[in-house]
């Protein structure tokens, strides 16, 4: 309720009978004015809390709509991923004007819109970086727009992404595939195919864009409804969140990660061998950047539990970031190791993997690849 009902003039004292005392209608009348005065007390003002819970760290904005909100599940993917910040030893104050979830998260703050489509979270987003000023941006949004014109929703969403590197040109952007949604999935896919090269053509003229591949996060079971994640889909978000972030010095903090830190899934120290494997790499480059998408085929009869994928990038090739899995260390030999959500390759099954890097001139691949200590077959 609006506190201007007070502001109102009086109402006149209603006609009475001559046998009505006066008292009688003094007593009506201050008692409508308390029942309205505690109505409006008890509004909550999440303006108060949420400029309350600002612990200094590095501001990071939950941006988009209902999933970011946690529809079905208070708070969403930021549960978990605060108790990932708060147990890997980072230091985060989540922002935005929208504040709601449990106890257990320790920062309501974000600026998740139910219902929102990308062009309503274009027309506010300058407002909302002014009075926060974020140093990171998590963008999930979309989902929406798969009701209407989908076709023009990559149009919409590179323009929203420009604004958001326009207006805060020191953030890193991390702008995430959608989820999937129950009967629309021929809609999202294609809304989701476009969004790599939308951060491909950023990402090549210096914008602090990363991709997310938050699509392949999740299957139609981490949803409650069809359209929002169950608690278990928000959980697959946050780790999918929590690695990308890891892989950009200073997103959440530090110039690198805090070398105690758990990894999302503890893999063995050395996974077990794998009997076949398959790796299929693709580059797709630009002047001094490039992105490499790699499916990995488990070719045994058994399943793959924790895997750890070995490479040696060619010379001046250095990883900013990846998804899906986590890549250490930047440049050289490297290894890619499962997430908390893709530990486990069933026979002839795959699992998908990238990463965004820089290259001084040398775009090309890996020559050999090793999967938990055996040598995979390349396409």
């Amino acid at each position: 309720m609006s506190s201007s009902i007070l502001d109102r003039p009086a109402p006149p004292p209603p006609a009475t009978s001559a046998t009505t005392s006066r008292p009688r209608r003094a007593r009506r009348w201050w008692t409508a004015l308390a029942a309205v005065a505690a109505m409006v007390a008890a509004v909550p003002i999440a303006t108060t809390p949420a400029s309350a819970e600002s612990n200094g760290g590095v501001r990071v904005m939950p941006l988009g709509d209902s999933i970011t909100d946690g529809f079905n599940v208070p708070g969403g993917y930021r549960i978990e991923l605060w108790q990932r910040f708060t147990t890997g030893g980072y230091r985060v104050d989540f922002v935005g004007s929208q504040f709601n979830g449990p106890a257990s998260l320790g920062d309501h703050d974000h600026q998740g819109h139910s219902g929102w489509t990308i062009a309503q979270i274009d027309a506010n987003v300058v407002n909302w970086l002014r009075a926060t000023n974020p140093r990171t941006v998590l963008l999930h949004i979309g989902t929406n727009d798969m009701y209407g014109d989908t076709s023009g929703a990559p149009g919409r969403l590179a323009a929203l992404v420009d604004k958001i590197t326009n207006n805060a040109p020191n953030a890193d952007v991390f702008v995430a595939t959608i989820v999937p949604k129950s009967g629309a999935d021929n809609q999202v896919r294609a809304y989701n195919a476009a969004i790599p090269g939308i951060v491909q053509t950023r990402a090549a003229t210096g914008k602090r864009v990363h991709l997310v591949d938050m699509y392949r996060a999740l299957t139609l079971s981490d949803l409650a409804d069809g359209v929002h994640p169950n608690a278990t889909g928000y959980r697959k978000m946050a780790a999918a969140w929590y690695d990308a972030l890891r892989t950009v010095p200073g997103s959440i903090g530090g110039d690198t990660p805090p070398t105690t830190t758990p990894p999302t899934t503890t893999p063995p120290t050395t996974p077990p061998a794998s009997d076949g494997c398959r790796v299929a790499y693709t580059v797709n480059a630009w002047n001094n950047g490039l992105t490499a998408s790699i499916s990995v085929t488990n070719t045994s009869s058994t399943p793959v539990n924790g895997w750890a994928l070995a490479f040696t990038l060619p010379g001046g090739q250095s990883i900013t970031s990846g998804w899906n899995a986590s890549f250490a260390p930047s440049s050289g030999a490297v290894t890619a190791r499962n997430v908390s959500y893709n530990a486990t390759i069933a026979p002839n099954a795959s699992v998908d993997v990238g990463f965004q890097a820089t290259h001084t001139g040398n775009a090309g691949r890996p020559s050999a690849f090793t999967l938990n200590g055996t040598a995979c077959t390349t396409v």
